[in-house]
C-alpha cells in the first residue's frame, strides 16, 4: 500500500487522505504494519457492514440536502465507501449526488461547504493559468468538467456556487461508467456573477464583482484551455451550464482544436435521440416519419436536433428534408423563415408556417404563433420535447392536443430539476389518456392509470457522458466527435427491452447503469479504433480492455 508517489504512507495518511482510507476495515496485519493500531475501534469490518452503517446515517437525515452533505461528506471521508454506496442502489443515492437535488445544493453551496473540492480558476489569475493548474496534485489529469455558473440547470446565474454540478458529474463518471476518480478534476472558471443576492451574501465564496463582458471571458476561456492542454495534455474537458450565446461558439471554437465536448449540447442530443429509437419501437413508427417540436431553442434544443438530423441524413433522408422536421418555440414565438434576430444556429431551422404572417412582424422578432398549444396545431408534431426550464407548459390542453393528433404522442419534459420541468409524468399519462409515451429529465415515480403500470423513462443525460467519458479514458481519444454521440445514442437505445418497453420505459433502467453505461463506452471504444482517433494501439479484444480499466470501489 503507498501513496501515488509510491512511498510508504504514513498512518495519518491513511485515515485521512479519501482514497486511501478505509477506516474500519484496515486488517489486523494492516493495523500492525502501518502503525494504526490504537487509532481505529477494534473490531475489523467488512465493506458490506460499512455500506449497512453508511445507508443508516444516509437515512437518518431528515431532508434531501441533508442527506447531499452527508454524502459529500463521505466523499471527503472514504472515497471507496462514498462511490460503492452509489452502486448498491443508483436509484435512491443518485438523485441525491445529482438532479434533482445538487440544484439546491448549489443555491445554498456558499453556505453549506465544507471541504474545497477542485479548482476555482479566477479572472485574476489571467496570464497565469497555467501555473495555476500545476498546484493540482495529481498530475495524469483525463477528465475536467468545467462551468462559469452562469446558466445552472433551470436556476440561473449562480456564479462559482455553480461548483457541485461539476463535482456531481465527475461522480457520476466513475460510478456509472467506472472512470478512475483520481483522473478527474471539478473546476469552476470564476468570471464574476450577476446574481444581486449572491454579490450581498457575505457567505458568496466566490469574485465579488459583476460578470466581466463577453468579449473577456472569450479571451479568458481561451487561456484555460490551452493551460489545460499544457499540464494535462491528456485531458478532456465537459463544458457545462455555459449560456447559450457562449456554449455554441466554444463548442465550435474547440472542437477541432481539442478533446472536448459539450454535455447540455451533445449529451442531451444522444439521450434525446436515444430516447427517441425507444419511442418508435412502442409507436410502431419510423424515425423518419418524425416531427419534432421543441419548447425551448437553446443548447439542448438544438443539439438535440442536429443528432436527430444527423442520424436522418446517415439512413438516406435528404438534409433539406431532414431540418424540415425540426421545429422551436423560443420565448418570441414559433421559430419561421423571415423571423428577424435569429442567432446563426437557429437559421437552418427557420421554417415558413401554414399562418399568415402579418406585414407588422414580417423580418422583426416576434412570431405570428406565441401559444404553444397554437404552435402544436399548426405543425401537429410527433414528439413534443421541453427544454425550457418554464414548468407546467405542457398543460393539459397541450397534451390532449397532441393525443388527439396522434395515437401514441410522444411527450417529453427534459427540463431539471424537478420544479423547472414543463409538466410531471403523471400529467403527460393522466391527459393522454394513458397512450403518450413520457421521458422526464427529473425521476418520476411509476404510477397506475387505468388498470396498467408506467414506469416514466428518466432522459438524463447520466446515460451518455459517462459511458463516453469512459470510452474516451480506455482509448485516449484525441477528438470527441458528433458520431461518437450518435453511436452511444444507439447503443443505449439497443439495451431497452421489450419488456421496458412493455411499461412505457424507453430507457434500460437506471438500476442497471453500470452494465449499460460500460457496454455503450465499448460500443463507442470500437468507433474510436475505427475512426482512427485513439493514441494507444487497438487491442485484439476491445470490450476486455475497456472492462479491465473500470474502476471497482470494493477492497
Amino acid at each position: 500500500m503507498g501513496d501515488s508517489s509510491g512511498s510508504r504512507p504514513s498512518a495519518f495518511q491513511l485515515l485521512f487522505d479519501a482514497r486511501l482510507n478505509r477506516a474500519g476495515a484496515f486488517t489486523s496485519e494492516e493495523r500492525e504494519a502501518f502503525g494504526l493500531e490504537g487509532l481505529l475501534p477494534d473490531a475489523v469490518e467488512t465493506h458490506h457492514l460499512q455500506l449497512q452503517r453508511a445507508r443508516a446515517q444516509f437515512d437518518a437525515q431528515p431532508t434531501d440536502l441533508g442527506r447531499y452533505q452527508f454524502m459529500s461528506a463521505l466523499h471527503d471521508r472514504q472515497e471507496r465507501l462514498f462511490f460503492a454506496l452509489i452502486r448498491s442502489d443508483f436509484q435512491r443515492f443518485m438523485p441525491i449526488v445529482y438532479t434533482p437535488t445538487v440544484g439546491e445544493a448549489c443555491q445554498r453551496f456558499g453556505h453549506i461547504m465544507r471541504r474545497p473540492k477542485g479548482m476555482y480558476i479566477s479572472v485574476r489569475h489571467r496570464g497565469r493559468i497555467a501555473r495555476v493548474l500545476r498546484n493540482w496534485p495529481v498530475r495524469d489529469i483525463r477528465f475536467i468538467v468545467v462551468t462559469d455558473g452562469e446558466r445552472i440547470l433551470g436556476l440561473g446565474d449562480l456564479g462559482v456556487c455553480g461548483m457541485p454540478i461539476p463535482i456531481g458529474k465527475l461522480a457520476l463518471y466513475t460510478a456509472c461508467a467506472g472512470v478512475p476518480p483520481e483522473a478527474a478534476l471539478p473546476v469552476v472558471l470564476d468570471m464574476g456573477t450577476n446574481n444581486e443576492s449572491f454579490l450581498e451574501d457575505p457567505l458568496y465564496p466566490g469574485l465579488r464583482q459583476p460578470r466581466i463582458a463577453a468579449s473577456e471571458a472569450v479571451s479568458f476561456v481561451d487561456e484555460f484551455v490551452d493551460a489545460v492542454q499544457e499540464v494535462f495534455p491528456s485531458c478532456c474537458i465537459q463544458f457545462e451550464d455555459f449560456t447559450n450565446r457562449h456554449a455554441i461558439p466554444m463548442l465550435a471554437r474547440y472542437r477541432n482544436r481539442v478533446c472536448m465536448f459539450n454535455d447540455d449540447i451533445q449529451g442531451t442530443a444522444a439521450v434525446g435521440v436515444a430516447g427517441l429509437f425507444g419511442a418508435c419501437r412502442i409507436a410502431r413508427s419510423s424515425m423518419r416519419e418524425q416531427r419534432l417540436l421543441f419548447l425551448g431553442a437553446g443548447n439542448a434544443a438544438v443539439g438535440i436536433a442536429d443528432l436527430f438530423v444527423r442520424h436522418l441524413e446517415s439512413i438516406g433522408v435528404p438534409q433539406r428534408d431532414a431540418l424540415a422536421r425540426c421545429h422551436f418555440m423560443n420565448s418570441r414565438g414559433l421559430v419561421h423563415a423571415g423571423m428577424g434576430g435569429l442567432p446563426d444556429y437557429l437559421h437552418r431551422y427557420a421554417h415558413p408556417i401554414a399562418v399568415p404572417v402579418p406585414p407588422s412582424v414580417q423580418g422583426n422578432e416576434h412570431s405570428p404563433v406565441t401559444r404553444l398549444l397554437d404552435a402544436v396545431e399548426i405543425i401537429r408534431p410527433t414528439a413534443l420535447i421541453g427544454v425550457s426550464a418554464m414548468p407546467n407548459t405542457f398543460d393539459e390542453a397541450v397534451i390532449r392536443s397532441m393525443a388527439r393528433i396522434h395515437s401514441r404522442p410522444i411527450i417529453f419534459p427534459l427540463s431539471n430539476p424537478t420544479s423547472k420541468s414543463e409538466c410531471t409524468a403523471e400529467e403527460a399519462i393522466r391527459f393522454s389518456d394513458g397512450r403518450a409515451v413520457v421521458a422526464t429529465g427529473s425521476p418520476f415515480p411509476p404510477m397506475h392509470f387505468q388498470g396498467k403500470l408506467f414506469v416514466p423513462g428518466q432522459g438524463n443525460n447520466v446515460y451518455i457522458y459517462p459511458a463516453i467519458g469512459m470510452a474516451v479514458f480506455a482509448t485516449q481519444a484525441r477528438r470527441v466527435t458528433d458520431e461518437m454521440f450518435l453511436r452511444a445514442a444507439e447503443s443505449l437505445a439497443a439495451q431497452t427491452t421489450d419488456q421496458d418497453l412493455s411499461v412505457g420505459l424507453i430507457f434500460p433502467p437506471i438500476a442497471s447503469i453500470l452494465d449499460t453505461s460500460i457496454r455503450i463506452a465499448i460500443d463507442v471504444a470500437s468507433l474510436v479504433f475505427d475512426a482512427g482517433l485513439a493514441r494507444v494501439d487497438r487491442p485484439e479484444d476491445i470490450e476486455a480492455f475497456v472492462r479491465r480499466q473500470v474502476y471497482d470501489p470494493d477492497f
